[in-house]
């Protein structure tokens, strides 16, 4: 991340033209949320002076306690590169902020708030940073002649397929080069397995700049489709019958610029505290599901069938277990955990599973043998007999698990697992009381 300071950003204003200030915060439920006001307020902007009303945002605060301020955060200064016609009149940049209390105090509903926490206890432990290598899954679909949002995918590819039959290849290259010109170090770029299907990956950061990079990416994304004629969707399952969208998370602990995952006297090339990692990772994914897949769609994804992984379990090479460890050793080292959809508020799952992680480390919890075997093709009695678990089946069920489990609710902290959990609940009741088109096709006529 470049440093920035408050003289590089008036410069950059000056050099680029910019016009109007975007100010983007992250509510709990992940939504990217902006106050936009114009080049003129540059200076109480970067004095943190900049207030808005937080009773507006869900599960922030109550009315009488509506005023909140803004403030950002220099080196996530960024000018956006793309044209349209009020942009050419001057530019937009974006500052992503922290939330904070009228008093100057760390609001402790503010998701990237909470993240830094955890962060600090990872540091109290001896650990320099957290870092976070995502690998985002999204569907680009067709727009009908009113601009409204179809089911249609806007091609029948697959995996790693090339034009013509991708016909998004120039629409997913276009997206690469906006992310290039905005800092983006654009690693991979394909097609996926289900038509309509992609993924962009860029190379990793500290967990904070990490997340900050995937709310940017959602809004390129969706901004560059649009000027396709597509709809961008990171809803985990948008269409039945294909696979969904997840977002791997690939994850690695340092301690003085040292990954402390890797250790060349193993027999795997991990260390202890790898394998300990590990362990809360994989016992405390029952709750931590409820946050990596937020909504009732996310379990319409985690579902046998379609390559992903519904199983507590882990491995190397082997792709179906949750938790997977890329063949890369030294400072590449990392942990895959393949669970997590993009639905996710990055904020919220990045800590919640480093805290289910350091709770193995300072508990030093064995994690189980390793799965080499097709999940997939287990029946119930291989599973029990090799003691490996599902996931969490519904939204329900993973906010069960959560209750029970202290550790993933310490993640959060009070306020926001509170709010988030009401706010779940309400999510949950609403879709258990609608009826569906399934039910309608399958009991209507029948009884």
């Amino acid at each position: 991340m470049t440093k920035m300071t408050r003289e590089t950003i008036m410069k950059d204003v000056k050099e680029s033209n910019v016009r109007f200030l975007r100010l983007m915060f992250t509510d709990i439920l992940g939504t990217v949320k902006n106050v936009e006001v114009p080049v003129s307020q540059l200076d109480k902007v970067l004095d943190g002076k900049m207030m808005f009303d937080g009773s507006s945002i869900e599960g922030f605060v109550r009315i009488q306690e509506s005023d909140m301020y803004l403030k950002p955060d220099f080196d996530t200064w960024l000018v956006f590169t793309w044209e349209t016609e009020s942009t050419k009149k001057g530019r937009v940049a974006r500052l992503i902020c922290d939330i904070v209390n009228p008093d100057g105090t760390p609001f402790l509903g503010d998701p990237r708030n909470n993240l830094k926490r955890v962060l600090k206890e990872a540091k109290d432990l001896g650990y320099s940073s957290f870092n976070l290598g995502p690998e985002p899954e999204f569907f680009l679909l067709k727009l009908d002649e009113n601009d409204e949002i179809t089911e249609r995918p806007n091609d029948n590819g697959g995996y790693f397929d090339l034009a013509p039959t991708d016909l998004a290849e120039n629409c997913r290259r276009d997206i690469v080069l906006e992310l290039e010109d905005l800092g983006f170090e654009i690693e991979a770029s394909h097609h996926e397995v289900a038509p309509g299907q992609h993924e962009i990956d860029w190379k990793y950061a500290d967990a904070v700049e990490a997340c900050d990079n995937i709310q940017t990416f959602k809004l390129v994304v969706k901004t560059v489709a649009r000027k396709y004629g597509l709809h961008a969707t990171f809803m985990a399952k948008p269409v039945f019958g294909i696979n969904g969208s997840g977002m791997h998370s690939n994850m690695s602990l340092f301690r003085n610029n040292e990954n402390v995952f890797y250790d060349e006297s193993d027999e795997r090339q991990l260390s202890t505290e790898a394998y300990q990692f590990l362990a809360g990772l994989l016992h405390h994914a029952p709750a931590f599901t409820a946050i990596t897949n937020p909504t009732v769609n996310s379990y319409k994804r985690l579902v046998p069938g379609y390559e992903a992984p519904v199983y507590i379990a882990w491995s190397g090479s082997n792709r179906t277990p949750m938790i997977r460890i890329p063949a890369s050793r030294g400072m590449s080292t990392r942990l895959e955990v393949r669970s997590v959809d993009p639905m996710a508020n990055p904020y919220l799952a990045l800590a919640a599973m480093l805290k289910a992680g350091l709770d193995g480390i300072t508990n030093e919890m064995t994690p189980p043998e390793e799965t080499n075997d097709n999940i997939y093709d287990m029946d119930e009695a291989q599973l029990e007999q090799q003691g490996i678990k599902s996931l969490p089946t519904s939204l329900h069920s993973a906010l069960k698990a959560l209750k029970k489990n202290d550790v993933i609710k310490e993640s959060l902290g009070n306020h926001i697992y509170t709010n988030f959990v009401k706010a779940k609940m309400v999510e949950w009741d609403s879709y258990k009381a609608a009826v569906s088109q399934w039910e309608k096709d399958n009991y209507l006529h029948l009884y």
